[in-house]
């Protein structure tokens, strides 16, 4: 019999789903075992059938029970809780590949201190403002919540969106906006829409890792441009174009991944008139746009969308689970990416937008954002002076934004002194994962939001160069 409180917080659905899952893990359940009848277990615990109902469809739905029709529930020959064990594994038998690196950092979060993700902290997000929209949207009529929504996406976001580029200073109507599901969503689209296999394209180096394992999917020939404290390298930009013509140039141009640094106005103009007069596409992420405390322009205000394709998401002002992005471009390639979205997936989900409208319809939102911006400001400081003050060097000091690249100038090898952090429970990002080629660089990128902890700093200052250095 299950300890079920009726004075408890937690729903009797919810009590019933937590014994059950104990009994499981602990073996008081063994794989195979029959459970009670619905009916039996309701009149066992005096719970409503449909109470029963709930908690069962639930522990099939977490693999920890497997119906058989007319014979009743029973566990899992391989129960779910196998897996969760598995995914809770040490993350000393992590591998430092790009693909591999972002699937286990996201599955696996043993690790004590976790500099190296690439997110914001969940409770710095405004989890209340979640919590108020699930709310509000639960009371919406059921022609809101069910069917497949606009292609393009909801039509009230693609608004608000549009008024929000225009406080950025880019005129797009909302026929000029196209919902994705999240910025790497938006990656795939623009690059399946530009890209043939064997086009080059240039890419920030170091850069954004998921985006490069993308462009290669697509077959592409990816050449990096090495970058500055002031963004990329325009002679060297110039110079590559001159040489191999490329399609495109995919480049985060503000608050860097994974450097933190930003385009200097000059380098963005330099940029512009490179792409114009080599006749390549930008394709600009500016997922930390809601990040940045100063009055920088994007390359999309610069250009207005004639030859730069821009995309962001909300991961960063909201929360990265909600899943919703956009791009912005000229009328005629949101028409033709609009016709991708569907033939990849149909539409984005329609929920998830209305979620994410009704959060910006709130005026929480913008002082939300501005406490953020406050909170990483502290965070950059402290984090920038306690990595200094281990003897590390910085690439530069963006003070704003999530990332910090450094390097120690004992180790050639990011990624020996990385795995050196996992045996002491830290998890850091190399920078060979950042590079085109995986090739080795001293170079590190630090998240200021999961590096305010002493074992971090105790670890880097008491690193010894290795045998030979």
């Amino acid at each position: 019999m299950l300890p079920l409180d009726l004075s408890a917080q937690s729903s009797l659905v919810l009590q019933i789903v937590a014994g059950i899952k104990a009994l499981i893990d602990e073996r008081k359940l063994p794989p195979g075992a029959k459970l009670p009848s619905i009916r039996q277990c309701a009149e066992t615990h005096g719970v409503s059938v449909s109470t029963v109902v709930e908690a069962y469809d639930r522990l099939v739905a977490d693999g920890y029970l497997v119906p058989r029709q007319s014979a009743g529930f029973y566990v899992r020959a391989t129960a779910a809780q196998g897996i969760y064990r598995e995914e809770a594994q040490s993350l000393r038998n992590i591998r430092f590949d790009p693909l591999w690196f972002v699937r286990r950092a996201w599955e696996n979060r043993s690790a004590e201190v976790t500099p190296g993700f690439g997110w914001i902290p969940d409770a710095w997000l405004d989890n209340d403002a979640v919590r108020r929209a699930l709310r509000a949207l639960s009371g919406k009529p059921p022609s809101q919540m069910v069917g497949y929504g606009n292609p393009r996406g909801l039509t009230n976001l693609r608004l608000k969106i549009s008024a929000w580029l225009g406080e950025q200073e880019i005129a797009a109507a909302p026929d000029q906006i196209l919902l994705t599901t999240g910025a790497s969503h938006g990656i795939e689209l623009v690059s399946n829409y530009l890209l043939r296999p064997g086009d080059t394209v240039l890419v920030d180096e170091p850069g954004y890792s998921v985006m490069m394992s993308n462009l290669r999917a697509r077959g592409a020939h990816l050449i990096g441009v090495p970058w500055t404290p002031q963004g990329p390298d325009v002679d060297i930009l110039e110079a590559l174009a001159t040489r191999h013509h490329p399609r495109a140039f995919f480049t985060n141009s503000r608050l860097h991944n994974p450097t933190g640094a930003s385009y200097s106005s000059a380098t963005a103009h330099r940029v512009l008139q490179i792409a114009d007069r080599h006749d390549f596409l930008l394709v600009e992420d500016d997922v930390c746009a809601d990040l940045d405390t100063g009055a920088r322009r994007s390359l999309a205000c610069m250009d207005q969308l004639r030859r730069v394709i821009y995309l962001t998401s909300f991961s960063k002002s909201i929360s990265p689970r909600l899943r919703v992005g956009f791009i912005a471009a000229h009328r005629d390639a949101v028409e033709d990416i609009t016709q991708i979205k569907m033939m990849t997936g149909l539409t984005s989900s329609e929920i998830a937008e209305r979620l994410a409208c009704e959060i910006l319809s709130e005026g929480r939102f913008r002082k939300h954002i501005r406490a953020l911006r406050e909170r990483l400001g502290e965070a950059q400081e402290n984090t920038a002076r306690r990595i200094e003050q281990a003897g590390l060097e910085l690439f530069d000091t963006p003070e704003a934004g999530l990332f910090l690249w450094a390097r120690h100038p004992a180790f050639a090898d990011s990624s020996v002194l990385c795995n050196e952090a996992i045996e002491a429970d830290l998890l850091l990002a190399p920078g060979h994962l950042f590079m085109t080629e995986g090739q080795t660089v001293p170079w590190m990128r630090f998240n200021v939001g999961f590096s305010d902890h002493p074992k971090l700093y105790g670890f880097l200052e008491n690193l010894r160069p290795p045998d030979g250095a």
